[in-house]
């Protein structure tokens, strides 16, 4: 990756700036740290969306009836987690626009999994307007055993690095 430091006004180097579409080339791969998925997270998010189907909110009834045996987190918790996970350390100014994705989910995660992103560069292009460009990459979550859990390769919008 060919990543350049921005300066603010004073000349001082501004830490924590994510990654332009024009600093990573095809081929490019990096992991993100990671995040264990908490009881309290599962209960938050499927309050907050509505998700409120009994295998997300009824221990009894997980223990009872799931085929998994703990409490499952939902996909698409999992995939916001993941995306968390990116945007603290390739996002931060330059992430534009989430445009499209296909995801998949591969095994179960559950509460007290921990989870990371490891992310490889399929398409790094400008677009018609100068100031961005197009950022593909194939993203794979990964849980402590080294498991596959979800895939998914999101397109996204992204700045363009400025000139100096």
């Amino acid at each position: 990756m060919h990543k350049a430091p921005l300066k603010d006004a004073a000349g001082l180097e501004i830490m924590g700036v994510g990654l332009h579409w024009n600093d990573v080339e095809i081929g490019d791969r990096f992991r993100t740290l990671g995040r264990t998925i908490t009881e309290a997270d599962i209960t938050q998010f499927v309050g907050a969306v509505g998700m409120v189907e009994e295998m997300f909110t009824n221990v009894e009834y997980i223990r009872e009836v799931s085929v998994i045996g703990d409490r499952p987190v939902p996909g698409s918790l999992v995939l916001c987690m993941a995306e968390g996970l990116l945007m603290q350390s390739t996002m931060q100014r330059t992430g534009m626009a989430f445009l499209e994705a296909d995801v998949k989910v591969h095994k179960p995660t559950t509460a007290g999994d921990t989870i990371h992103v490891e992310c490889e560069v399929v398409e790094a292009r400008s677009t018609s307007k100068p100031d961005r460009g197009l950022l593909r990459t194939s993203n794979k979550v990964l849980n402590q055993r080294g498991e596959v859990v979800l895939t998914y390769n999101p397109l996204r919008m992204v700045k363009t690095r400025p000139s100096v």
